[in-house]
Formats: C-alpha cells, sequence, structure tokens
C-alpha cells in the first residue's frame, strides 16, 4: 500500500512544473506568490524589465522597502522611487519605508497555507510558519517567477521533527531554533527541509512557529514548515483573513527521510556567542558577559507577543545605566498595537529608544555597537563585522533573555530575576491598516531612474579554453557578507561597477586590482575557498558583483545552496576538491587552466591544471543540464 504524503511533497505534486520527485534530483515548480526587499529588489527588477514581460504573472508579488530606511545619500531614495515605479507599471504590490520588515508584515498580511513563495532574502521561509512552501533565492530566480517562470530546485530530503511536551516558563521558540542549531549546526544540511510536527506544536503561536522557521536559514537547508492547523486559523482570523485559511496537514501515515523527537521541556534559555549562530550554550552556561548594547527586533523576533512580553518585563524599572538599548517593532501593525494599549510606554520608561520599523541593526545599517563591545540581540545572525563594527561581539538570544541582560548589565537568564513568567496572549482582532501598500498602476506609468539605476551585466558565453589567475585565497565560513558587506555599501546595489568595488574589501583590499590585473593579462579569475562558503544571505551581488570583475570559477570544500545558484546564474562555475588535500596546494597567483572547457563543463568531474605549479587536479561539480546551460552562455 503506498504511504501518505508529507507536507513537502503535497506543495511539490500540486505546483510541479517539470523534473521527476525524487531526492537529488532537479524539479521545477510554479511559484504562487514573490517578495523583494530594497537592496536586492533594485536588481531583481531591473532583471524583470529586461525580460520584456508586461506585467507579473504570479498570484501575487510584494515590493517591500525595509533595509536602506535612512535613505543616507540619494541613492537609496533614488532606488525606492525606482522600485515603487516600477511595481506600479508591471503590477506589483509596493510597500513603502515604514510598513514593516518584510518577512513580518507578509506573514500577517499575504501568506497562505499550501502555496508557493520564494523571496529575494534568506529569511523568506519564515512564512513556512504557517504552511507554504517559502524559499530565500537570488534575485534573478524572483524575476523569472514574476515572468512566469518555473523555479528550479534540487528535490529534498524531508527530515521530521516532532516536537513534544511544553517549553518551561522563559524558555522559548528562540530557545528551540538555537538547540536545533547546535545540534545540526550550520553546515551539511544543503538539500534538506525540515517539517515539524507533534503535539508539542499545538502550544506554539504562529509568531514563535515563524521565529522557528525563520532562523531555520541558518541551518543551510532549503526551508522549514509547519502544518496549518486550528492555531494558525485563529492567527489568520485575527488578521481579518479567514477566508484565507485552509487546514493543510501531513497525511496520517506520511513518510519521512529522517524523524528526529525533541522535548520542549528540556530546552533552556539559551544564547549563540560570536561569530556563529551554532555556536550555542546556555545563557548560564555563557556567564555575566557585560553588556554594552541590548537591540531587541529584526525579522526572527519583533512581534507582537514579542514586545509584549519584553514591556511587562521592563515595567517600572530602569535599564542598567551603561546599557544602550533600542527596541524595533517588526511592523507598524505591531507598532500601533503596543502604542494603543501602553505597552510602548512601559519600553519607553525604561530606557528604550524606539527605532524604526525595519531590518535596521539586524542587517548592518545603523546600531553598530562600541569598539571591541558587546552587543546582545535578538537578531538571526552573528557573523564577524555584520554589526557594523569589525572587532565587535555579538550574541544571539531571545527578547526575554535580552531584556533582563538590559536589566543586569550582563547577559542574564531570565529566570534568575525571579519575577514570574508574563502571560501574553494574542489579541482576538489585530489593528488592520495596509494604507502603506500602494496599489499597482494599469501600466502606463513611466518609471524613474536616478543616475544610480544601471542595468546587469550581460553574460558573455564560457571560452573554449579557461586560462584564470587565484585571485584569492579564503578559509572556512566565508559568508556572503564577507564577499560583499552590508550597511551603507547598500547604496550602489543598484550601480554594479561601483558595487565591485567593494568585494572582499573588509578580507583583501587588494582582489579587485588583482581581477583587473588578472582581465588585463586575457585572463579570468578563480576564487579558492574551504568549507561552507558563501553562507548566510541570499545576497547575489556576491555573484553578480565577482562576475562583473571577471571571476569565472570558485572552487571550494562545500558551496551553499543559494549561492552556489546565484553563482550559476551569473555564469561563475562552482566546483569542489574531491580531494581536500588538493585545496593545500593552490596558493594565490596561481594559474589555472582548463582545456576545453566548454566540453569539459558538461562532464560532472573537470582536470584543472595548476600551470604554476606543474599539478593537475580534479575537481567535481553537480550542474544539472539546465544549470551547464547558464554556465556556457547558451
Amino acid at each position: 500500500m503506498a504511504k501518505g504524503q508529507n507536507l513537502v511533497e503535497k506543495l511539490i505534486r500540486s505546483h510541479l512544473r517539470s523534473g521527476e520527485m525524487r531526492v537529488g534530483t532537479e524539479i521545477g515548480i510554479a511559484i504562487d506568490q514573490t517578495l523583494t526587499q530594497d537592496p536586492m529588489g533594485t536588481m531583481a527588477y531591473l532583471q524583470f524589465e529586461g525580460m520584456g514581460v508586461a506585467r507579473v504573472r504570479t498570484k501575487l508579488s510584494v515590493s517591500y522597502v525595509d533595509h536602506c530606511l535612512l535613505q543616507e545619500g540619494f541613492e537609496n531614495s533614488d532606488d525606492h522611487r525606482y522600485l515603487q515605479t516600477v511595481a506600479a507599471k508591471h503590477g506589483i504590490l509596493f510597500s513603502k519605508p515604514g510598513n514593516g520588515i518584510c518577512h513580518q508584515v507578509h506573514l500577517e498580511r499575504f501568506s497562505r497555507p499550501g502555496e508557493t513563495l520564494i523571496g529575494a532574502d534568506s529569511h523568506t521561509p519564515t512564512c513556512g510558519a504557517v504552511g507554504m512552501l517559502a524559499i530565500g533565492a537570488g534575485g534573478r530566480d524572483v524575476a523569472v517567477a514574476m515572468a512566469g517562470g518555473e523555479f528550479s530546485f534540487i528535490y529534498p530530503q524531508v527530515l521530521r521533527i516532532n516536537l513534544r511536551g511544553s517549553l518551561q516558563p522563559w524558555s522559548t521558540a528562540k530557545d528551540v531554533i538555537l538547540a536545533i542549531l547546535k545540534r545540526f549546526r550550520t553546515k551539511g544540511n544543503v538539500g534538506k527541509v525540515i517539517e515539524y510536527g507533534g503535539g508539542g506544536i499545538a502550544a506554539l503561536s504562529v509568531p514563535e512557529r515563524s521565529t522557528i522557521t525563520n532562523m531555520g536559514a541558518e541551518l543551510g537547508i532549503t526551508t522549514s514548515l509547519f502544518p496549518s492547523d486550528e492555531v494558525t486559523r485563529r492567527f489568520f482570523a485575527a488578521q481579518d483573513r479567514e477566508a484565507d485559511w485552509r487546514e493543510f496537514l501531513p497525511d496520517p501515515d506520511a513518510g519521512y527521510d529522517e524523524v528526529v523527537e525533541i522535548d520542549l521541556g528540556t530546552i533552556e534559555p539559551n544564547v549563540a556567542r560570536p561569530h556563529a549562530p551554532d555556536n550555542v550554550c546556555t545563557v548560564r552556561e555563557a556567564g555575566p558577559v557585560i553588556a554594552h548594547q541590548v537591540l531587541i527586533g529584526s525579522c526572527t523576533n519583533s512581534s507582537y507577543r514579542d514586545l509584549m512580553i519584553v514591556a511587562a518585563m521592563l515595567e517600572g524599572k530602569r535599564v542598567h545605566p551603561d546599557v544602550s538599548f533600542g527596541v524595533v517593532p517588526g511592523s507598524r501593525q505591531v507598532l500601533r498595537m503596543i502604542t494603543e494599549n501602553g505597552a510602548l510606554n512601559r519600553i519607553i520608561d525604561a530606557g528604550a529608544r524606539i527605532l524604526e520599523s525595519g531590518c535596521g541593526f539586524c542587517a548592518g545599517y545603523g546600531q553598530s555597537p562600541q569598539s571591541g563591545g558587546n552587543s546582545i540581540r535578538t537578531n538571526n545572525r552573528n557573523f564577524e563585522g555584520r554589526s557594523g563594527t569589525r572587532d565587535a561581539q555579538v550574541y544571539l538570544v531571545s527578547p526575554e533573555v535580552a531584556a533582563a541582560t538590559a536589566l543586569a548589565g550582563t547577559l542574564t537568564d531570565p529566570r534568575d530575576l525571579g519575577m514570574a513568567y508574563p502571560a501574553v496572549a494574542l489579541p482576538e482582532r489585530f489593528y488592520i491598516n495596509d494604507a502603506l501598500f500602494i496599489r499597482p498602476g494599469d501600466g502606463t506609468s513611466e518609471v524613474f531612474r536616478g543616475p544610480n539605476i544601471g542595468a546587469p551585466p550581460r553574460q558573455t558565453p564560457l571560452p573554449e579554453e579557461l586560462r584564470a589567475g587565484v585571485a584569492i585565497k579564503l578559509g572556512d565560513d566565508i559568508t556572503t557578507d564577507h564577499i560583499i558587506a552590508t550597511g551603507s555599501v547598500s547604496r550602489y546595489r543598484s550601480n554594479i561597477p561601483k558595487s565591485s568595488e567593494y568585494v572582499f574589501q573588509r578580507i583583501d583590499p587588494q582582489f579587485v586590482e588583482r581581477c583587473r590585473s588578472n582581465g588585463a593579462q586575457n585572463r579570468a579569475s578563480v576564487i579558492v575557498a574551504g568549507l561552507s562558503y558563501g553562507q548566510g544571505s541570499s545576497r547575489e551581488h556576491a555573484a553578480l558583483c565577482p562576475a562583473y570583475l571577471g571571476v569565472r570559477v570558485v572552487i571550494a570544500k562545500s558551496i551553499e545552496r543559494i549561492h552556489a545558484a546565484n553563482l550559476v546564474n551569473f555564469g561563475i562555475l562552482p566546483l569542489a576538491f574531491t580531494d581536500p588535500a588538493d585545496y593545500e596546494q593552490i596558493a594565490l597567483g596561481d594559474e589555472l587552466f582548463i582545456a576545453d572547457a566548454r566540453a569539459a563543463v558538461r562532464t560532472p568531474v573537470i582536470v584543472v591544471e595548476n600551470r604554476t605549479r606543474g599539478e593537475a587536479y580534479r575537481l567535481a561539480h553537480s550542474l544539472t543540464p539546465r544549470q551547464v546551460g547558464l554556465i556556457l552562455g547558451s
């Protein structure tokens, strides 16, 4: 007798356009919804315009402005006007600055169980909290989906995590995902999806579930999701969207590639120490780290529930005088509600700065800590330098731990405060005001293009023979933040020549000049790296800008999913060492050579000569026929 279907199988089967539902093979699915945020959106829409499609062909596409809210310099404002006008012309809903963080707002207003969503941001899986197949992707992939094309990815293994029991007071959904990160780490999970189930999920609200699916991105998996159940229905009803809800459950006899049990009662308040989200221990094990800064917010932890608990903890108290303390409501909806019920006043009276509803500090846009400072944050990433301060130490915690730390002045387990855990119930109805969504026009409006707006570079075909110089050699765990930083550099996201000047700026300021030198010698450039190259943000500029500089090959011990796809999209060949020892043999400046490169890329193993050292290496790729065509430029 055939087994039943899990949620992933149901979602993919109902949206399958091409390929076979078999683990490890490439499939293409129809996409119902897309989202973008402003630094990634500009290039996505420029690429969409280049496809010559008059109106988007998805059920819904939304362009959010939630990153560059300071609008520092004319570049940000010009990009935002471009985004609004291109949305009006092509049938895209536009979310104005101040409306909130894309993932939280999309969860509140547009998520739908049983539908598919891809977003030009790695934390798009947030909407998996309500039973969506929500996947982070590069901007080009989003543009293709908006034009009616399918989204291609490798059919995944499905890991079922059964959550049993219930959380103890002061243990939270953030602590659950930190415990999962400690167990599964950030590497070695490519090609997997996590599906949550078990009796324990009934006690987790949709905002709590979204914290878990949001930060699941740090595992390196394709996505994660919960079923859509009665908890989900109540959330949709409170958002005045019960008509968008449907029950969406796995079959009772569904099969999984692996099943893991987690007892929620064993979860303690956790912390991810610098400089990785999986460097996790309990707060008590971490010890009383001095806190110079505490920041609460981000798409991981800025919901109504989160901030109501923070307000209750801070009521009648003052934060430690040595702590710089900021709070970010995740959406205009949340800000309005905590203003009306007085919770915002309690947070302000305790000494908090209220920051604009957006990505802000999480993505490196302001609120950088002091030199060598310790910053305790509720966001999802703590990579070195991402905060804007190179030598800062960033710790990731729950809002409960963050509030306790702000009061004590040191990293503090909230159980040690001696207060009762606040009881916070979600409202029967959320505040609804969609006035900051701008509906698209009839397609006749003009698109604004300021002097910062460029065009995507055109890919050149792979040559018959590929001669390239090693422009940089890197170690393990290189993130897209290392490749091209966030923060003020983001003002140039729509200007590829200018953005390209900042590639690897914080690691090796000579990289760009080496690429130019290679180009002057009529040879391409190669990047060599260790394990887990390209982890973190889906930032396609980490592939697009190296391609502009002449990079045609990345050789690494392993490359993360979204970045590998972005490399291929822009004609960069991702190769892996078949013998890890060969990594040690290649040095900066070596000249590498692939004979008959166009034929070689059609085979899974490519022989690369090191002409400087008189050696040869066998390097592998797992490109699909579609991806081979992209690399060839055909």
